[in-house]
């Protein structure tokens, strides 16, 4: 099982997404969502292949919010140091499964602690951002910022109001910024894409750089 703080019996870290997701049925069925595309030839390697051309392996990185573990295997397979974590204990029980490698870590980005660990790299992807606890925004980027080396970066991708999908929250650029700034964590660089296609592209989702102040 994936480690967790203090035993299997803990309540269920809420968010968001613990609203529309439906336990380990569509923690399968969202698995399946990207072997599907895998099958069909679709790439979905653009987040490791930034990671690693942001800092080389071996890095240590943090992926905040891994879900099933696409992108943390991933980032293994290429000779990083790396730990998943994510507040959905049934997509972390799919990581598992096809990942023994990689250290899977049950919490809530809210609160995280890893017990004095640092990281070259923290990833946020895959919408995290708009499916956190309404209302914790600056409490995660905190902790994440503590979790960073003086000159790593912090990653996060996600899509932009009115692209977001289903139960996600609106969060905008500048919604995001301001609770970067609170959590002392400077803007470096922003693209529209994983491949770093200019920004602002055409609006709909923003990737951007951050480095502690």
């Amino acid at each position: 099982m994936p480690e967790q703080p203090s035993g299997d019996d803990l309540p269920e870290i809420r968010t968001r997404w613990s609203e529309v997701s439906g336990g380990i049925e569509a923690a399968y069925a969202y698995r399946q969502r990207f072997d599907d595309l895998v099958e069909q030839g679709v790439d979905v390697h653009g987040e490791a292949r930034l990671v690693t051309a942001l800092r080389p392996p071996p890095s240590r990185v943090l992926d905040a919010g891994c879900g099933e573990g696409r992108i943390a295997s991933r980032l293994t397979w290429l000779g990083h140091d790396v730990v998943g974590v994510d507040a959905d204990r049934h997509l972390l029980e799919l990581a598992e499964e096809r990942d023994t490698q990689t250290r899977f870590v049950v919490a809530d980005l809210a609160t995280l602690s890893l017990r004095s660990q640092s990281f070259d790299l923290i990833l946020l992807a895959g919408n995290v951002v708009p499916y956190l606890a309404d209302g914790t925004l600056v409490d995660v980027l905190r902790r994440l910022r503590q979790h960073l080396d003086a000159g790593g970066l912090l990653v996060t991708g996600y899509s932009l109001p009115g692209s977001q999908p289903r139960g996600a929250a609106e969060v905008s650029v500048r919604d995001f910024e301001r609770a970067a700034f609170a959590a002392g964590l400077a803007l470096v660089q922003q693209y529209a894409s994983w491949d770093r296609a200019p920004w602002p592209g055409d609006g709909t989702y923003r990737l951007s750089l951050h480095r502690p102040a």
